[in-house]
């Protein structure tokens, strides 16, 4: 079989309709060709008003190994806003620096990138075709986007040229510039309101938004749509398909630029191999509303408010379960205060895998977080570690799922997932979106999809994975405080509070056969090194001592800061009188290897004495210490007679 050709496609908020548009040209092509897709993508723009969560969805751009790919389409359009492309720029900069492989924009150009335009001629076309030959409309005024911009010249000449082919000319007060938004249309309603520009039959605006902002203007003006005045836009948003006077819009093209974009690949990957292109359907595309004139599509409206309500309850017996998901019932599962309630770092990652099903549907759903995100102090807010580990895997039949955060499986971030692509039996289709929390990075999310699912990213998405995001900030912060309860700051070590703790979990599957030994450490001397040279070198005399207590201290033994300058190491074992003689002489080794290592003015010594007992029902763990302790005490008083001698 010959191997699979593997494409990287990049956009942002997969959920809007322009994303579902390219993301759907995308993948009908890449199906019909054999290829396989992986979807990197920010849930939000790049404009985005919380600048901190912006920085951590927009790290998703970094995580992308293009040597692993074919080919790479860029959705310049949604990394544009207000004619900025330093987003697309730098996206482009570095896939040229890391890999050499062809690469396509669609939409808008930037530097030399090839690129395929977004050609909605045919569509404005039919708009104009639709006012003209359906309403008889004559005297039209034409709003378009910002003066000299790529996209709202091409539409404006096209309106231009259509009109003229059938027969209609335009005054030149009727050809407006604007901005693609709300209050271009708005201030187009007050100039005709003023009277500044005479009130033509009908409007062609080159955008929904542009042509609410009019329609609403007006209204509020007492000026009827369509009795007084037709509008129609262009798009087709589910905002126009909504309006209290739906409005006449049409699709725009860029489900065909993207597949002309796939084409274009594989022309320069699969030389000579055929192109089968797609041809869009002007009929379907055109959504008529009453802004013109005309009877609303039902359907379209009635499936557009489907998509948008809110569902407080749901059909659960439906055999298509799928079809039911929707942000309502996102909401009404509780998710978030299920996801919160976590008690620490490994029940959130479960609770997070028993939500997955809310993502349905998909073949696999992987969570991969770096392996210090736990880490209070470790913070990456660009870029990727070399390695993450994968916490959660889990399929649509459950087979071989996974989650855990402490037994996750750790590869090098380069692979992505892995054993991506290996399958080459089906076509899938892999949607990345970032894990983070503001903009600290966690790691990433990986939906996997067969190729030929029309099932479309959503809303539920993205607010799953804020829920998720918000899940696993709450674990590291209640995980932070644990570990600042359990543990002494300035050692790393266990306190008292943490030693029962531990003894605890450690004792639970122990039996009688096992024995329980106990050292105690107790510092020499450290009052002395206070009084001479500072507290400060007395700190670096404890924290000696305590590298020398863990030095000894097996996998499993139990390290503690007991007080001051004291010390406990517990373990569970069968350590005879030999043993722990020898783990004795070890620390007393390692603690003279630390300190020549120190180079002070003065020595660190310490005292140790240990006590052993069976495991048992009536087991007293502060017995066994206090023995330990007169154990320290007798050490400590002998090494002092040494001394002396």
């Amino acid at each position: 079989m010959e191997k699979r050709k593997n494409i990287c496609f990049i956009t942002a908020v997969p959920e809007s309709m322009h994303a579902h548009r390219v993301t759907s040209g995308v993948l009908r092509q890449c199906e019909k060709y054999g290829y396989n897709v992986a979807v990197f993508s920010s849930m939000i723009t790049p404009d985005f008003f919380y600048k901190d969560y912006a920085k951590g969805e927009l790290n998703i751009y970094n995580l992308p190994n293009y040597s692993m790919f074919d080919g790479v389409i860029i959705d310049i359009i949604s990394m544009v806003l207000q004619e900025k492309t330093g987003l697309a720029d730098r996206i482009y900069h570095d896939i040229k620096e890391k890999a050499d492989i062809p690469v396509i924009g669609i939409g808008m150009p930037i530097k030399d990138l090839p690129m395929i335009e977004s050609d909605n001629d045919l569509m404005i076309r039919e708009l104009c075709r639709h006012i003209v030959n359906v309403h008889k409309c004559k005297k039209i005024c034409l709003l378009t986007g910002q003066k000299g911009n790529s996209e709202a010249e091409m539409r404006l000449n096209s309106m231009l040229d259509e009109l003229s082919k059938l027969g209609v000319s335009v005054k030149d007060e009727h050809i407006v510039y604007g901005n693609f938004w709300y209050t271009s249309g708005k201030e187009l309603a007050e100039k005709f309101i003023s009277g500044k520009i005479e009130m033509p039959e009908a409007v062609i605006a080159a955008s929904d938004h542009m042509a609410l902002g009019l329609m609403e203007e007006l209204r509020s003006n007492g000026i009827r749509i369509p009795e007084d005045i037709r509008v129609v836009g262009f798009e087709a948003t589910q905002e126009a398909l909504l309006n209290d006077i739906p409005l006449t819009s049409i699709k725009s093209n860029f489900e065909k630029s993207a597949s002309d974009a796939v084409d274009r690949l594989r022309a320069i990957i699969e030389p000579g191999k055929e192109i089968i292109p797609f041809e869009p359907d002007l009929k379907d595309m055109l959504i008529l509303g009453r802004s013109c004139g005309c009877t609303p599509d039902i359907d379209k409206t009635i499936g557009a408010l489907k998509a948008a309500m809110y569902y407080p309850s749901k059909n659960y017996a439906t055999d298509l379960y799928i079809e039911n998901i929707d942000i309502g019932l996102l909401m009404e599962s509780y998710i978030p205060e299920k996801l919160t309630a976590s008690r620490n770092p490994e029940e959130c990652i479960k609770k997070i895998y028993e939500t997955t099903y809310i993502l349905a549907p998909f073949v696999n759903y992987y969570m991969c977080l770096r392996e210090d995100w736990l880490d209070i102090d470790a913070k990456i807010e660009q870029g990727y570690p070399d390695r993450i580990k994968l916490v959660i895997k889990t399929s649509k039949d459950h087979l071989n799922d996974r989650f855990s955060d402490s037994e996750a499986l750790v590869f090098n971030t380069e692979e992505l997932l892995p054993g991506l692509f290996s399958d080459q039996n089906e076509q899938y289709v892999y949607y990345f979106a970032p894990m983070h929390f503001e903009d600290r990075t966690f790691g990433y999310s990986v939906l996997q999809r067969k190729i030929s699912e029309r099932e479309k990213i959503s809303v539920v998405f993205r607010n799953w994975l804020r829920f998720a995001n918000n899940a696993l900030e709450m674990a590291r912060s209640k995980n932070m405080f644990v570990t600042m309860s359990y543990h002494d700051k300035m050692t790393g070590l266990l306190n008292r509070r943490g030693m029962y703790d531990k003894f605890e979990d450690l004792s639970k599957y122990r039996t009688s056969d096992e024995k329980v030994f106990a050292f105690v450490i107790d510092m020499d001397g450290l009052k002395i090194i206070n009084d001479t040279y500072g507290h400060q070198e007395g700190d670096i005399g404890i924290i000696t001592v305590s590298k020398a207590v863990s030095k000894i201290a097996d996998i499993n033994d139990i390290c503690v800061r007991a007080g001051g300058d004291e010390f406990t190491v517990i373990g569970i074992g069968d350590l005879d009188t030999e043993g722990l003689e020898k783990k004795k002489a070890s620390f007393y080794q390692e603690l003279e290897k630390l300190t020549k290592n120190l180079d002070k003015p003065y020595q660190i010594t310490a005292s140790i004495g240990y006590a052993a007992r069976p495991f048992s029902q009536n087991f007293q763990l502060d017995s066994l210490i206090l023995e330990a302790d007169e154990a320290m005490y007798s050490d400590k008083m002998a090494r002092k007679r040494n001394n002396k001698q």
